[in-house]
């Protein structure tokens, strides 16, 4: 028995092939560094923030500072720890992780998640596995300083306007407003997550300064990518700000 063969068929099953290995691709390049990197970042952070920032804001309150103060030093409080506890062994993994995907593209096999990581402690030791460290550090409290910040003076603004000044509690939806407005407006640190992304990243280039520090990163990115370089990303993040601050702050105070 003879079997026909319809070409139109077999190339829309290829083409549907074809989508399906991208789909896994794209799926694999975007979540490269979540295991292990990121559910160990992910898991820390949030109560390292949400236990310093919650005691800084209270005690900033109770020597005198106003809602916007506490807020801005509870939130700098928070981000400092978060940092230095958890965030830059994790970040700085993540970013290798991410470039040693370059290598594979170039027909290299790139070395396990945990052999890198031993590989960098072995030649560099602790400050090796915390590469970028102090530029996270300074991402981290001017992010959460002017997320809390701006969300407590966004409240202030929403009280005055719902008539709600005396100490009025805001509802869920005034919260959620607020800290919306704080963690969008908040992207303006956005330089400083492009340095730590470049301080942490293993592009070889003979333009790039052997010893990276956030001042000479900064020149660097600057000098080959202008200012729009120094705001790469800065959409995205604008959404990440807003979602991360209605979680930490809105339903933080909830």
């Amino acid at each position: 028995m003879a079997v026909s063969f319809n070409p139109f068929l077999a190339s829309t099953e290829c083409a549907e092939a074809g989508e399906q290995l991208l789909i896994i691709v794209c799926a694999i390049t975007v979540y490269q560094g979540l295991i292990p990197w990121a559910w160990i970042e992910a898991s820390t952070k949030g109560a390292v923030l949400l236990f310093v920032a919650s005691e800084g804001e209270y005690y900033a309150q109770t020597f005198g500072a106003g809602e916007f103060a506490a807020g801005i030093t509870g939130g700098v409080l928070g981000g400092v720890a978060q940092a230095y506890a958890t965030m830059g062994f994790c970040t700085c993994m993540k970013t290798v992780e991410i470039t040693k995907s370059k290598l594979a593209a170039q027909g290299v096999k790139p070395p396990g998640t945990f052999a890198t990581f031993m590989d960098i402690y072995r030649k560099e030791g602790i400050r090796g596995i915390n590469k970028g460290v102090n530029a996270v550090a300074i991402r981290q409290m001017t992010n959460w300083g002017s997320r809390f910040g701006l969300s407590r003076l966004a409240e202030q603004g929403i009280r005055k306007v719902t008539g709600k000044e005396d100490g009025g509690k805001l509802n869920a939806w005034e919260k959620i407003l607020a800290s919306g407005l704080g963690g969008g407006l908040s992207a303006w640190n956005q330089p400083i997550e492009v340095i730590r992304v470049e301080m942490q990243s293993k592009t070889v280039d003979p333009n790039r300064p052997a010893k990276m520090t956030v001042g000479n990163t900064a020149k660097y990115i600057y000098s080959t990518n202008g200012i729009k370089g120094l705001y790469r990303g800065v959409v995205p993040r604008i959404g990440l700000g807003v979602w991360q601050t209605i979680c930490m702050v809105a339903m933080g105070d909830m």
